[in-house]
Parts: structure tokens; sequence; C-alpha cells
């Protein structure tokens, strides 16, 4: 007991004297050394392990959730094909639908076009904007196909729309768009 005791005692001030090294060039043994040794980034600059870029695309052949892909460039061309575009629902026009249609244009869109589709929104009255026209202008040849286009994308100074509205709204405020058309030039 007595020798145990003894042989305890000079191992642990073996130890303990071994820990006080006061080298500055060689460490001990560190068991976690990403707590030591950190790895500073300034903000906004170039990191080494990907490129910037990279990091914001989505990978290859893959679509984002919520998201459907639209066909139709941002063009002048682009909207002259979207003239022909097919409807992807069959009831658009049923009660529940125009209802919604009415709802979600009058959130976003009466404020400029207002209510009428006549191009005298609230905004407009106030001169805050200018140069809205009426849906019944002839010269402007709106479908479907094209006003969708045009909220997915915007036009002129009007924005695009495709992140307020997903993409069975943005065919409701299309149809509704049509509906106002055609109340306009009875």
């Amino acid at each position: 007991m007595k020798y145990s005791i003894k042989t305890i005692v000079f191992v642990a001030l073996i130890a303990l004297l071994g820990s006080c090294n006061n080298d500055k060039n060689s460490r001990n043994y560190v068991f976690f050394p990403n707590m030591y040794e950190d790895v500073g980034y300034d903000t906004y600059a170039p990191v080494a392990f990907m490129n910037a870029s990279a990091a914001l695309t989505p990978p290859a052949h893959t679509i984002a959730r919520g998201h459907l892909p639209y066909d139709y460039a941002n063009t002048p061309n682009g909207k002259d094909a979207a003239r022909f575009q097919p409807v992807p629902f069959s009831d658009l026009n049923s009660e529940a639908n125009l209802k919604a249609g009415k709802e979600l244009y009058n959130i976003y869109c009466a404020v400029c076009h207002g209510t009428k589709g006549n191009g005298q929104g609230n905004l407009v009255m106030r001169e805050k904007i200018l140069g809205v026209p009426s849906y019944a202008d002839a010269a402007r040849n709106i479908t479907i196909g094209t006003a969708y286009h045009t909220i997915f994308y915007g036009l002129n100074s009007m924005g695009s729309y495709k992140n307020q509205l997903n993409f069975k709204e943005r065919w409701l405020v299309s149809n509704y768009v049509m509906k106002l058309k055609k109340d306009l030039t009875k």
C-alpha cells in the first residue's frame, strides 16, 4: 500500500511537470484544433472552397419547390409566342375561380390598373404613376397568354409578380383581366 501511494504520487508529479511546458514553438496535444486555429474570412471576400456564384445557382436539371418552368422568353417574340399559349386549367371561368381572380386582382393590380381595368387606379388618380392604359385599348391586343406573360415577367414600369403569385393564381388573375377587358369593350 505504501509503495502504491508513492507510485501514484510520483506519476502525478511527472504528469504535472510535463504539462508545464513553456516551449512556445511546440504545442502539447490539442484535442479540438478547430477551436484554437480559426479560419478567418473577410466579409464579401472570395473563399477558396467554392465559387461565389456557384452557391447561388441550383443544381442542373432541378426545379425549385413550388415553381414550374415557363417556356417563353422575356422578349417581344416570347410575348408574341405566349399569345397562343394553351391554358392549363379548364375551370377558370367557374364562379369560385372568377371570385378568387377578382380578389387577387384587387390586391395586386387594382392600385394601378383600377378595379374596372380602365387604367384609373388609386396611384394613377393621385398622379404617382402615369401612362397605365385601359384593357379596352384595341392596340394592346391582350390575350390570356400575354396577360400571364406580363404578370410573370413584368412590362415597362410594371414589375414581375411571379414571386407574389403562384402558378394558379397568375392564371386566375390573367383570366380576370380578360373578363375586365370583355366588360370594358361592351
